[in-house]
């Protein structure tokens, strides 16, 4: 039975890519289960086991917390975020992109992780500290407009570092980007946390 449930996982799955351009991807939110040279075990968010085989150039960076203090005017931030009735944005985490990344998916739209949430990509263009000791209000700015991000006290602050296959062990929390490539799902790019801290996006 279970070999027969994971087989309808991995055949609705390849059909959503093979659906799309030869070039989609799927976004996998896991841990490594099992990880045998070129493949990985995974055990997706909800609960499926999925192998994956690891593209030879695949692009793995290390997310990890850092203090809200490194968000400053001219920051480039990815934000998963709910609407509020104000029309301001809570903050669900944050993410400052390194230099190298800046305008990386600019924009705002919807967000694959909680019913009704928002993903905004934006340069902070104000900071303004709130009530709460750790707490903040973001002016951000986008191509196409602007938004008003509030951080509460206990939103995770992250970026990214250039990691390598060092991070891939049993336990390790990932967010892998998957192409289908000679009939095989295969991971493109990793971003994973070290010593059991699950990226927040």
């Amino acid at each position: 039975m279970l070999s027969t449930v994971l087989f309808l996982t991995m055949f609705l799955l390849m059909e959503s890519v093979q659906a799309q351009s030869p070039n989609s991807s799927i976004r996998l939110r896991a841990s490594i289960e099992k990880i045998d040279g070129g493949t990985m075990t995974l055990k997706e968010r909800n609960g499926e086991i999925l192998n994956i085989a690891i593209d030879p150039s695949v692009s793995i960076s290390e997310c990890l917390p850092i203090d809200i203090e490194a968000i400053k005017p001219g920051s480039f931030i990815g934000s998963g975020a709910l609407p509020q009735l104000d029309g301001t944005l809570k903050a669900v985490e944050v993410l400052v992109f390194p230099e190298s990344m800046r305008g990386a998916g600019e924009g705002h739209r919807a967000w694959d992780v909680l019913p009704q949430s928002t993903m905004t990509n934006a340069t902070v263009s104000e900071v303004i500290a709130s009530s709460q000791s750790k707490g903040r209000t973001l002016q951000l700015r986008y191509k196409d407009g602007e938004k008003t991000l509030v951080i509460p006290s206990d939103a995770p602050i992250v970026t990214f570092i250039p990691g390598d296959r060092a991070l891939l062990v049993i336990g390790a929390k990932l967010i892998v980007t998957v192409q289908e490539k000679e009939g095989k799902f295969t991971a493109t790019r990793i971003i994973a946390g070290r010593n059991g801290f699950q990226p927040p996006m």
